[in-house]
C-alpha cells in the first residue's frame, strides 16, 4: 500500500457497555486493525456514559475515540465487518480536514 493513499480519520465506536463485551469487542477492533493495516496516532478510552437514544435496547454504552491513518479502500473493508461484531452498537468514521 503506497503512503500517499492513507488518509487521517477520526474513529469513534460504542461498545456495549458489559466489561466482558467491551473488552471482547475492543480485542476484536484491535485485530481487525491490524488485519487491516491501521496505524493510530491517538486511542482514548472514554469510559461507560448514557446514550442520546437506545441502540439494540441498551441506554448506556462504552466509548472509544481514536485517531487512525488508513486508505479508504481499507475503512470500507473494516466498515463491513465491523457491522458484524455483536459488542459494537455504533461506530462512526470521520476524514480529518488537512
Amino acid at each position: 500500500m503506497r503512503r500517499d493513499n492513507l488518509r487521517e480519520y477520526e474513529f469513534t465506536v460504542i461498545f456495549r457497555p458489559e466489561d466482558d463485551a467491551y473488552k471482547n469487542g475492543y480485542e476484536n477492533l484491535k485485530k481487525l486493525m491490524e488485519k487491516y493495516g491501521f496505524t493510530s496516532s491517538r486511542d482514548e478510552d472514554m469510559g461507560v456514559r448514557d446514550l442520546a437514544y437506545p441502540i439494540k435496547k441498551t441506554e448506556r454504552g462504552h466509548y472509544r475515540y481514536m485517531e487512525i491513518s488508513a486508505s479508504p479502500e481499507k475503512v470500507a473493508d473494516i466498515d463491513k465487518e465491523l457491522k458484524l461484531v455483536q459488542d459494537v452498537l455504533k461506530f462512526l468514521f470521520v476524514r480529518k480536514e488537512s
